[in-house]
């Protein structure tokens, strides 16, 4: 027989009875039931119940065992009382009596409780990781993430693909957030950078002629944290094609992206028409780029119905340049109460407030009510009801300004709506491509253009489109959002080396300044760089969804706390005065 088990610990069934056994687990729970001792015996498998009573040679051993103690037993498979069984295990027709016991490794007081489902506190739980991990939801999200992975292995091998990979260790690059810098030994002063994304590497993939690239990669940014988001490194499904169009990158993609989300979305459905909708339409309907469609809300803009209007705050504000009213319809929440609770919702987040107007049963018929109703008068009101679509026990809310200025707040305003009045559909994901994402912005305070977004993304109209006003220049760039969440984001590459001096030219960065930045890159790309494009999914955020977490850490093996710190093995840490000579470093206190 194995040193250790013959079998595992979700093996045994009927069929098993009258066989002696091995097993080897985790003590779970151990329960005593007048001189007779049950088990319930855990491994990564699953559970069988092993017992032992007075007759059992290792009774008093068995008495000593306690929770999350590792253990092997032997013996001898018996079914249960038929009024016993458990329907719910697979081993829940028999049990195991033991005749011989070896404990592996003894288990002191435990800082959490493995068994049920108690809370603790994320400190104790990434601290005692390794304990935490063996927590039943914990053990199905980890094995989910691996599960994801393999299916998206095979379906990119299916599609034609390769697997290679990118260098760990390699050059600053500008992908939108801080590096996390690796100082040379061997180059005293210089640093090598973790790769924020295999950017340019995947690109150069395409200029060296393989037609088809991906990798599951390991991504390293030093970021701030977000309930959806590691402060520190991620993982991505990243690819790259050759001789491709936008459109050819959505058609490769999303049969992977569904595939994945039936295999594993538990009978949620999953849409299978992806709208392509511009970024300035889901900044305006939905106040977001990653908009979860499954609320049906869209926002409108009503500027007209307020402009030289009775409600002087709005009037007095369309005055100004760049400013608009938008309205949040709301189907459902014609009521005082409803409208005074949103009211407070968007004071929470730094508002003065929101207008409103509602739609009741009034004496004459159908009726608006509210304040802004009595200002601009039935028929302006009357006017934005048609627009919106509503009747009678609808209501709709107002904000305005600059966009920039309110669209994140109306935007999470109407997932609130949403949610408060049902609206949003349950088991369900819904996805959306955003597409014609801006290349450039404006800051606002130094009046400089700078990248808005990838800034190697190819512009649509080329050098053409570079020669007119930056913020009018759109960019082959988009992302996919699934309820709320961007999961893929992507572009078709900018690989022509005089569009691309040109690019960044307008963003402030002289052709020097380039070449020494990416000097490989734009090197590559003067000796036949084919037109290439590709995206990557975030593996992290789509086992969230699937896994119904609301943080990303529950579905990350060892994660970093929201400080960035390992609470486990004491990361970050400070090093040694030799290791600091030998790079020629010196730490510098902080005030």
């Amino acid at each position: 027989m194995h040193a250790y088990r013959s079998h595992t610990c979700a093996d045994l069934t009927a069929a098993n009875v009258g066989d002696t056994v091995r097993l080897s687990g985790w003590v779970h729970r151990v329960r005593d039931h007048g001189g007779v001792l049950f088990i319930d015996l855990r491994d990564h498998y699953g559970l069988t119940q092993v017992l032992c009573d007075g007759d059992s040679p290792v009774f008093d051993q068995v008495e000593k065992l306690r929770s999350e103690w590792c253990v092997r037993i032997d013996g001898e498979v018996r079914a249960r009382d038929e009024s016993l069984v458990n329907p719910r295990l697979p081993t829940g027709e028999i049990e195991v009596y033991i005749r011989d016991i070896e404990v592996l490794g003894a288990a002191k007081e435990l800082p959490l409780i493995v068994f049920g489902d108690q809370e603790y506190p994320e400190e104790t739980r990434l601290r005692y990781r390794y304990l935490d991990l063996r927590r039943e939801a914990m053990q199905a999200n980890i094995t989910l993430r691996s599960d994801v992975v393999a299916s998206m292995r095979r379906r990119m091998w299916d599609a034609g693909f390769r697997e290679f990979q990118t260098p760990i260790i390699t050059a600053s690059s500008p992908e939108g957030a801080r590096d996390f810098l690796v100082p040379s030994r061997l180059h005293p002063g210089k640093f090598y950078a973790l790769p924020q994304a295999p950017q340019q590497f995947k690109q150069l993939i395409m200029v060296s002629g393989f037609d088809k690239y991906f990798q599951i990669a390991p991504c390293f940014r030093d970021e701030d944290p977000r309930a959806d988001r590691s402060p520190t490194d991620f993982y991505q499904l990243d690819m790259e094609m050759s001789f491709v169009t936008q459109q050819d990158v959505f058609d490769t993609i999303q049969p992977v992206i569904a595939g994945v989300f039936e295999e594993f979305g538990n009978n949620r459905a999953v849409d299978q028409d992806w709208p392509q909708i511009s970024y300035a339409d889901a900044a305006l309907w939905y106040g977001t780029d990653k908009p979860d469609l499954r609320n049906p809300i869209k926002m409108q803009i009503v500027s007209d119905h307020f402009a030289g209007g009775g409600f002087a705050i709005f009037a007095k504000l369309l005055e100004q340049p760049g400013t608009e009213i938008r309205a949040i319809p709301a189907p459902g929440g014609g009521s005082r109460r409803f409208c005074d609770r949103m009211n407070a919702f968007a004071q929470k987040e730094g508002l003065p407030g929101m207008g409103y107007i509602f739609w009741r049963e009034g004496e004459n018929g159908m009726e608006a009510a509210g304040p802004l109703a009595r200002n601009i008068g039935p028929e302006r009101t009357e006017a934005i009801r048609q627009q919106l679509g509503l009747g009678t026990g609808d209501a709709a809310f107002f904000l305005g300004g600059k966009p920039s200025d309110f669209e994140a707040v109306a935007g999470r305003a109407r997932v609130e709506i949403g949610d408060e009045l049902g609206l949003t559909e349950q088991d369900r994901f819904a996805f959306a491509w955003i597409v014609d994402f801006p290349i450039y912005a404006r800051d606002e305070e130094t009046g400089q253009i700078d990248f808005e977004h990838n800034p190697f993304s190819m512009p649509q109209g080329g050098m053409e489109a570079l020669e007119g006003d930056p913020l009018d220049v759109l960019g082959y760039q988009y992302d996919l959002s699934c309820n709320g969440y961007e999961l893929v984001s992507g572009a078709i590459r900018n690989h022509k080396p005089e569009i691309m001096f040109k690019a960044f030219e307008i963003a402030g960065y002289e052709p020097d300044e380039v070449r020494k930045r990416f000097g490989g890159m734009v090197n590559a790309f003067q000796y036949g760089a084919p037109p290439h494009g590709g995206c990557a999914a975030g593996i992290d955020r789509i086992v969230m969804l699937l896994a119904d977490e609301a943080n990303i850490r529950e579905v990350i093996m060892f994660p970093m706390n929201q400080r960035g710190e390992d609470l486990m093995m004491n990361a970050p840490s400070e090093p040694e005065p030799d290791q600091l000579m030998e790079l020629g470093l010196r730490v510098i206190p902080q005030d």
